[in-house]
This record gives structure tokens, sequence and C-alpha cells, in this order.
């Protein structure tokens, strides 16, 4: 696994860590959930890389008003194959 360093600051550190959860963490998920949010990964790739189910996912990414159904066509057509395959 690849790591990183970046400085935060102090306030932006103090902030992020009054999540009760590791920083690591908490910023993973940011990092993770703006990506979907910009539509750059798919909802079933941020669940991996969140280590969660895809519906689990869905339901929290709902709970923090990140709309669902803001895909790219090649999202779309991925969603479709994936429905079929079913």
């Amino acid at each position: 696994m690849a790591t990183s360093t970046i400085d935060l600051g102090p306030e932006l550190t103090t902030l992020l860590s009054q999540s009760q959860q590791p920083l690591e963490d908490v910023v993973r998920e940011m990092v993770v959930l703006e990506l979907y949010r910009r539509a750059e990964i798919s909802s079933g790739r941020a669940a991996e890389l969140l280590g969660m189910d895809r519906t689990c996912f869905m339901y929290y990414f709902s709970r923090l008003g990140i709309p669902f159904f803001r895909m790219s066509d090649d999202q779309w057509e991925r969603e479709a194959r994936y429905i079929e395959s079913l």
C-alpha cells in the first residue's frame, strides 16, 4: 500500500480529530466521498475503498446528502452491465 504524508496544519488536524475516529480513516473517507461526488469513481469502487459493501455505501452517502443518480454515461453503462450479470 502506498502512503503519503500531508501536512494538514494544526487547526484542520484538530477539527478532523474531533470525529473520534483515527485521522487516517477520516481523511480516507473524505477523499473517497469527494471522488465519488465528483463522479471520478463508481459507488462500487468507493465502497471497496472504504471496506464496505455497495449497499451500505449507498445508504451512507445518501444520508450525507450525496445523490446516487449523478453518474456519467460510462458509469451508467457499468451499472447496466452489472445488473445484466445478476
